[in-house]
Order: structure tokens, then C-alpha cells, then sequence
């Protein structure tokens, strides 16, 4: 039985743990998705990598090339105004180019309007809805035949607890994709031999040094935040072998 480390944050993963494993990470271009895309490639990881950026794309591909890497697949797409069919032909092509997927991870998000509720801009409100938790939702329902036919598998949500004043449509987005985890969480639970198949966790990494952070508080100074390297190791961790029995929790930062 695997044994569960005091601290997500802290696990260290034996090299090549992510050997012949294919991982889907949204919001790749970004600091959390890059640190973690880079930190999965060095474990020998086949990454796919979603980002409305190309831009950002092609240099964290060049940056994991750089370092004599599987190169990663890439795939450019705006979660603002995709739908169930843009998901759907993403997972055709997943499977005819991969035949497998181990792992999503979801770190795409958007930050929206952070305004009291009587000023919200609603079609502010939906938009971050459509990034922060329709997107996801789609996205994870268009991937998970795939998932069920590659054997162990890990779907990841990137939580923040913002459900409080102020923070508008991304708090309240994030709440709901919490719940939502849960509920994926608890219909993917099925056990073989005490470890389920496929397992649906949350990870609330707390402040880092991130664009997203300096938009939510553009006078905070950056260096006071770790680095978002820092909190890579916690989804190693969940998409390892060792957490294969770990399902339906909500990882918050590091204490």
C-alpha cells in the first residue's frame, strides 16, 4: 500500500515515473501549467498542451525541446469560445495520435470581473463561467471514454476558495468546480484491487508569482509568492501510481 506524504508539495517522484504516460495540461502556457508541464516532461511524460497562447505554446515547447525532451504535442485553443464539439474533435485527435490518455490536468483559468454582484457585467460573468468551469466540464466529459480504455488515470482541478465578497464570477466559478469535482469524483469511484481506475482530486495551490495573481492584486510585490515551481510536485503526485487509491479530496496550499 502506498504510503500518502505529509505534504503533496514535498513528494519527489522517482525518475521516468511518468514513463510511456499521457498527459493532457490546460492553461499550459501559463506559470502554474508551464511549471508543471516542464516538471511532467522531465519524468518522461507525453504532454499534450492546451493554451490560447501559440505564442506561449511554441516557447514552452521550445524550452522542453531545449532540455533534450519528448516534444510535446500542441494544441491552440481559446476555452472562451469553444464548445462540446470543439472538445469532442480534441479527443478524436488525442486518440488517433496518442491511444491513450493518463491524465488531465486543469489550470486554465481566467480571472474576470472582480466587482460587488449589483455591478457585475453579465456577460463578463459568463465568460469567466466559460473558462473557469463550462470548459472543464466538456473538456473532461469529452476525454473520459478515452481515459476509461488507457487504464490508470488521474483527472485534476485547480480549486481557489475565493467564494467571498468582491470576487464576482471567479469566485463563485470556482466554488462550482469544487462541486463539480466531487461529483465526478464520486461516479468515477469504482475499485480494483483498492485502487479506482480513475481518480478525480482538487488542488488549491494557494499565492504564487503568477500573471493571474499580479491581475488580482497589481500592488502586491510578486517576490513576496513562491514560485508556481513549487506547487508542481503536488499534481505529480496525484498522477502517480502511489496516490492510484486517493480520489475525491481537495488539496489546499502548503501549511
Amino acid at each position: 500500500m502506498s504510503v500518502r506524504p505529509l505534504s503533496i508539495y514535498t513528494y519527489q517522484a522517482a525518475p521516468d515515473a511518468l514513463k510511456n504516460r499521457v498527459i493532457l495540461i490546460t492553461g499550459a502556457a501559463g506559470g502554474l501549467g508551464s511549471a508543471i508541464s516542464v516538471a511532467a516532461a522531465r519524468l518522461g511524460a507525453e504532454l499534450i498542451l492546451l493554451d490560447k497562447s501559440q505564442r506561449g505554446l511554441n516557447a514552452l515547447h521550445d524550452k522542453i525541446e531545449a532540455e533534450g525532451l519528448t516534444p510535446p504535442g500542441l494544441y491552440p485553443l481559446d476555452m472562451a469560445g469553444a464548445d462540446g464539439g470543439d472538445y469532442a474533435d480534441m479527443a478524436d485527435i488525442v486518440e488517433k495520435e496518442f491511444g491513450a490518455l493518463h491524465g488531465v490536468i486543469h489550470t486554465a483559468a481566467t480571472l474576470g470581473q472582480l466587482a460587488p454582484i449589483e455591478q457585475t457585467n453579465l456577460q463578463e460573468w459568463a465568460k469567466t463561467f466559460q473558462v473557469n468551469l463550462h470548459g472543464p466540464l466538456m473538456l473532461t466529459q469529452a476525454m473520459l471514454p478515452l481515459q476509461r480504455q488507457s487504464g490508470r488515470s488521474a483527472i485534476i482541478f485547480t480549486g481557489d476558495a475565493r467564494n467571498k465578497a468582491y470576487w464576482g464570477g471567479y469566485g463563485a466559478s470556482k466554488a462550482a468546480l469544487s462541486g463539480m469535482a466531487d461529483i465526478i469524483a464520486a461516479e468515477v469511484s469504482g475499485s480494483d484491487a483498492g485502487a479506482t481506475t480513475i481518480t478525480c482530486n482538487t488542488i488549491d495551490p494557494g499565492p504564487m508569482r503568477t500573471s493571474l495573481r499580479a491581475s488580482a492584486f497589481p500592488g502586491e510585490n510578486p517576490n513576496h509568492s513562491p514560485a508556481p515551481e513549487s506547487r508542481a510536485p503536488g499534481y505529480l503526485y496525484l498522477l502517480s501510481d502511489e496516490a492510484s487509491a486517493i480520489n475525491g479530496e481537495h488539496f489546499g496550499p502548503p501549511e
